[in-house]
């Protein structure tokens, strides 16, 4: 399911980070006083009326001015909005209508997307008048709303998923989305080229070619799929004066569209600590996860060569201890065959459901072979368990005390869970509720 985009823009200091804090609904994105602050975007998950959206915060957009880090700003912005379903254009109500205002709402225009007008810090909209000044820039009626103090964001949020396009968010067609991700130079546009069987993909030496997500559907063995390839996502140390550093939302956008992330790590490189930021997006992100270590053929092997290096990526990757890895090069063909292979099963891992009575006796099993913990001679008990969600799969556990249910038990009983039940490839996610007495009624 392909959530849509929300991108908050506007001049510095309007007061962006503050509303995209408000509704995440936990401190994300840096408040501070001074204008230019937000330099990175911010993505984040929101809800709505039922409705799931990405919610991206930027940098505050200096149109004129040329000095590096507001360009670039700027340049993030715009990749931002290019991104976009709806974009959010903020104005300071306080400080009224500036002239960058008007440059911001004229490159809006040229987008040609779904444009919605707040006027932030407006404590009182009874009181205050002069938002109709906004009515010039536009870009549509302008909402008077105060993000510190939570005012009129429910009429704006309103207005926001009323824009949404028709069917964004409902489940689409049965395909199999495939995001490939990973570092610059590690040969994603040449493994979905081999893959496809063609060159639909650009394909140079050069870091950074591909500065898009592109997105090919294609079929095998009468199943469709979809492949996303992305932007690489470059170290920050590299990039402080690249636009390439701007492409990171788009692999944020492609793991979000994604069913499946195929992470692409360099068989000479190792697993760098940017490989690891990556994991780490798709990992928080839920979605299926398979390790591809490319360029195979250019290291030299011994008995243990392949079993080793998994060891490592292991270690390095402990958080994906659940995602299968597998070894190939795009430039002989070796094992290409297993891609495809791979990301079904973890497609069909995370659509997996475990009866309710088969888990409930797994469960009953797990406690009978490893004490529950306790605390004070109060032990906790797991009453009921049962699975509530796919894609990821989650586990819904009722118990008499969330403070007893300690991190390390709770890996165990995942740990006796995929034992069981398999779930290669996917991550597991549990949610714990206390029982009351309204329980016992």
């Amino acid at each position: 399911m392909s959530k849509p985009i929300v991108a908050v823009v506007g001049r510095p200091n309007v007061g962006k980070s503050t509303f995209f804090n408000r509704v995440v609904g936990r401190r994300v994105s840096i408040i501070d006083d001074t204008p230019g602050v937000t330099r990175d975007r911010i993505y984040a998950e929101a809800e709505w009326r039922n409705i799931a959206f990405a919610l991206i915060d930027t940098g505050g957009i200096e149109p004129d001015s040329t000095e590096i880090i507001p360009s670039q700003m700027r340049a993030q912005a715009e990749i931002a909005m290019e991104t976009a379903d709806v974009i959010l254009f903020m104005v300071d109500g306080k400080e009224g209508l500036t002239a960058n205002d008007r440059e911001v709402a004229d490159m809006l225009r040229r987008t040609h997307k779904k444009i919605v007008l707040a006027v932030n810090k407006v404590d009182n909209p009874e009181k205050y008048s002069d938002y109709y000044d906004f009515y010039e820039l536009g870009v549509g009626d302008p909402v008077p709303i105060s993000a510190a103090n939570m005012l009129g964001i429910g009429d704006l949020l309103d207005l926001i998923v009323d824009d949404f396009p028709e069917g964004a968010g409902e489940e689409e067609e049965e395909t199999t989305r495939i995001a490939v991700i990973g570092k610059p130079n590690v040969g994603k546009s040449s493994l979905i080229n081999a893959l496809l069987g063609e060159n639909r993909v650009i394909v140079s030496p050069i870091a950074g070619t591909t500065r898009d997500s592109i997105d090919t559907p294609f079929e095998r063995d009468g199943e469709k799929y979809l492949l996303i390839d992305t932007a690489g996502i470059r170290r920050r140390s590299k990039v402080d004066e690249d636009i390439e550093r701007y492409s990171v939302i788009r692999a944020v956008a492609a793991i979000e569209r994604s069913d499946v992330c195929l992470i692409m790590i360099d068989a000479q490189d190792g697993v760098t600590e940017q490989d690891k930021k990556i994991a780490g997006l798709a990992h928080e992100a839920g979605k299926g996860i398979v390790i591809v270590v490319n360029k195979w053929d250019l290291i030299e092997k011994e008995t243990n060569t392949m079993k080793q290096f998994t060891e490592k990526v292991r270690g390095e990757l402990v958080f994906l201890s659940y995602a299968p890895v597998i070894f190939i090069s795009v430039l002989t063909g070796q094992r290409m065959d297993n891609v495809i292979t791979e990301a079904k099963k973890v497609a069909e891992n995370r659509k997996k459901r475990v009866p309710t009575g088969q888990l409930n006796s797994l469960i009953t099993d797990a406690v009978m072979m490893q004490q529950t913990p306790s605390d004070k001679g109060k032990h906790l008990r797991i009453y009921y368990a049962a699975q509530v969600g796919t894609e990821p799969p989650l586990f819904s556990f009722k118990i008499n005390s969330r403070e007893l249910m300690h991190f390390s038990y709770a890996r165990y009983l995942e740990n006796k869970i995929r034992d069981a039940f398999g779930f290669e490839g996917t991550s597991i996610k549990f949610v714990f509720k206390e029982k009351n007495r309204r329980d016992d009624d």
